[in-house]
């Protein structure tokens, strides 16, 4: 059984994405990150709006959060969102070490409406040379150096 408080910011969540979809800014998705009962963020689709093909509801928020505590983790946050992240959304959460999702629609139920992200999920776990975008290995001096100079930089801020 969902707590009260997951409830009321999945309802915010999916209020968002309703609201920011019909103001025209993007696909029908929002999210909101909260940490320890506080609400870090909220984000929306922004994609058509700004141009950005990243600019996703969970990435907006994440983005927002991250801004607004003044660190790039995110550890302990939960993440609520009106559907089930896509691989990208999904791959930024692990980035910013959300702790938790908690979502309203599915994949399936995004797939049903036009947004189907079967195929990234199928490019994922194949080799380079097996994806559907031609990817070329080149590697270079220059860049085993910069990798090289950051596994040496003694001032390096993990992450």
């Amino acid at each position: 059984m969902p707590s009260p408080e997951d409830l009321a910011h999945l309802g915010r969540a999916v209020a968002l994405s309703r609201e920011r979809m019909e103001a025209n800014l993007g696909g029908p998705f929002g999210a909101v990150i909260v940490r320890d009962g506080h609400v870090l963020a909220e984000g929306w689709n922004e994609v058509t709006s700004s141009n950005d093909p990243t600019a996703h509801a969970e990435v907006s928020a994440i983005r927002r959060a991250c801004t607004a505590v003044g660190d790039f983790s995110l550890a302990g946050a939960t993440l609520y969102t009106s559907c089930e992240p896509c691989p990208m959304c999904l791959a930024s959460a692990y980035w910013a070490r959300i702790a938790r999702i908690v979502y309203a629609n599915t994949r399936d139920d995004a797939a049903a409406i036009g947004f189907d992200d079967a195929f990234i999920y199928d490019e994922m776990p194949k080799a380079p040379a097996e994806r559907a975008i031609v990817m070329e290995h080149r590697p270079t001096p220059e860049a085993a150096a910069a990798f090289a100079a950051w596994l040496a930089k003694p001032d390096k801020v993990q992450y």
